[in-house]
């Protein structure tokens, strides 16, 4: 795991962890209208002084419930998967999910600018094209002179406490987001897993983060579908 506190600013006696301040920069009312068509509103907010420069971006959703803390995901972008739909990963899915749970409960949606995580589009299309030659994501990212997760959650946790948000439940299968925030001074009360979206075309992708970075995915399930997915396919009835 990375040590996120090495890409803040100069140390700040009043704060613990040197993480150093962001603040709102906009927040506009948005209503959110997907594919299935659900619909909610979201108020998007925008920050200056993030540690990394990026245009991240908060999705506010829903009324916190007295006596909770917040619900929150660290989405990174996925042009792939968000927009066009891509099944070789889950991320659409999480994230149409994630709105949704949060408007719910209450709580934040932050949409992290790290295509690939963080390794950018062009790259993450080039790991594709290594997968098609039998390297799993991990690999692919090696072979290509990249980290395996170059992801870091500095601005994360400078727009949750620019909200004002210091304790949250997180909506992630991912055991290195809590980490990190737990590092920059934020306390994750409840690691909260988000569903499983299995496809033909991503169950290896889904085994791998398992093993590979001890995702909170149900690897014996995940296995079966592997298995059963290869067996339609080569009887000529896969999954579309």
């Amino acid at each position: 795991m990375r040590d996120p506190r090495n890409a803040t600013a100069p140390n700040d006696s009043s704060n613990p962890t040197s993480l150093s301040a962001a603040t709102v920069r906009t927040r506009v009312t948005v209503p959110l209208r997907f594919g299935d068509g659900y619909a909610v509103t979201a108020d998007l907010a925008t920050f200056h002084g993030l540690a990394d420069g990026q245009e991240h971006a908060a999705v506010i959703l829903g009324e916190p419930h007295a006596g909770r803390p917040p619900l929150v995901r660290l989405h990174s972008e996925c042009l792939t998967g968000d927009v066009f739909g891509s099944a070789r990963c889950d991320c659409g899915p999480q994230l149409r999910e994630a709105v949704e749970r949060i408007a719910d409960r209450g709580g934040v949606l932050l949409y992290l600018r790290q295509e690939g995580r963080g390794i950018g589009l062009y790259n993450k299309l080039d790991a594709y094209a290594l997968q098609d030659q039998g390297l799993d994501t991990y690999e692919a990212n090696a072979t290509l002179g990249l980290p395996e997760d170059a992801r870091d959650y500095t601005a994360a946790a400078q727009m949750l406490a620019a909200l004002g948000i210091s304790e949250l439940d997180l909506l992630s299968n991912n055991p290195d987001k809590a980490a990190q925030l737990g590092i920059l001074g934020l306390t994750v009360t409840q690691h909260v897993p988000t569903g499983v979206f299995t496809t033909a075309h991503n169950v290896r992708y889904l085994r791998t983060k398992v093993v590979r970075t001890q995702h909170t995915l149900p690897l014996t399930e995940l296995t079966a579908d592997a298995q059963r997915l290869a067996t339609t396919s080569a009887t000529g009835r896969a999954d579309g």
